[in-house]
């Protein structure tokens, strides 16, 4: 077999390779922090999944609400009801339920804006990486003046210009898409700065000049040789990126430009319940907030794991 041959055969095998040869099975269960956060990441996702059936009430059920039932507090305090672990808020909704729901909505928001954020990202580092010149130069333009728009400003932007476009009305119905493109444009230029370093180191190496000789085209060669090769630093930031959509997504929900309160995730959960925290009823705010918290910080704990295992200087 050829040296060309050789490289290639190599360079095929790819992340999975490295995955098998890096002993990240070892570290994963050496690391009591990284399962524990892979444990409350996994109920979270399994909870918000199957909401509708873990759930013990509906909390978008109107038929089901009483208002007699409104503001009723969590067990093991005086008027507790047994049917509401964690209480029930204002409209009798009940809080644990709405929890559960509310995780479905911000993990949703969450996994398809960091999944649309890193494809773009991840593309167009690619491109500026291997073509360079004046490709590279505008591109790397483009993603500095992105650096200079925080997520919130480009929500309320978007928000805007759809609210104009739409209405009151629709733009309810396109929420959840106008959230995900604003945070999914707030988050791209990190995919694509990561990329376009490593891609600027991978495409001088043999295997792509093995690619080259043998006429394989640009693309094909930065899809098939190269992308493998750069994927391992996409994969820590989306998982770190992952916790900040889903808090960016909090806190635009919190200033009532994200999510309607008829499909309430858990920013909105808590901006429902703030204006009830300082007349007595914290429940209704503090475990909606207590569930984001918790979330994020196992997300953000699994992301720092998973940079320290795929770090070869840390090996």
């Amino acid at each position: 077999m050829s040296p060309i041959s050789d490289d290639l055969a190599m360079e095929r095998r790819g992340l999975a390779f490295r995955l098998r040869q890096s002993d990240m099975l070892h570290s994963f269960l050496r690391s009591k922090i990284a399962m524990l956060s892979a444990l409350i990441t996994l109920a979270a996702i399994i909870g918000a999944t199957f909401a509708p059936w873990l759930a013990p009430h509906d909390p978008f059920d109107l038929a089901s609400l009483s208002i007699l039932d409104s503001q009723l507090p969590p067990l093991g305090m005086e008027g507790a009801d047994p049917r509401y672990l964690l209480g029930t808020d204002d409209q009798g909704r009940d809080v644990f339920s709405g929890i559960l729901y509310g995780a479905r909505i911000s993990l949703a928001v969450g996994f398809v804006s960091v999944l649309l954020a890193a494809v773009v990202g991840v593309l167009l580092g690619l491109v500026a990486g291997y073509v360079g010149g004046r490709t590279d130069a505008i591109i790397m333009r483009i993603a500095e003046v992105q650096l200079t728009f925080p997520a919130i400003l480009i929500a309320l932007l978007i928000d805007g210009v759809a609210r104009a476009v739409f209405g009151n009305l629709d733009r309810e119905r396109y929420a959840f898409w106008i959230l995900v493109l604003s945070i999914a444009l707030s988050f791209w230029v990190q995919f694509a700065r990561t990329v376009r370093g490593s891609t600027l180191v991978e495409r001088n190496k043999e295997y792509v000049q093995a690619a080259r000789l043998i006429g394989i085209p640009p693309f094909l060669i930065m899809i098939r040789h190269v992308l493998p090769n750069v994927i391992g630093p996409v994969l820590v930031i989306a998982t770190i990126s992952l916790g900040l959509a889903i808090i960016t997504e909090a806190t635009l929900s919190f200033l009532g430009v994200g999510i309607p309160p008829t499909q309430p995730s858990l920013g909105t959960l808590v901006r429902i319940g703030n204006d009830f925290l300082f007349s007595g009823e914290w429940w209704i705010a503090m475990f909606p907030g207590f569930a984001l918290a918790i979330l994020v910080l196992a997300v953000n704990l699994l992301g720092d794991w998973l940079r320290d295992a795929l770090n070869p200087k840390l090996r």
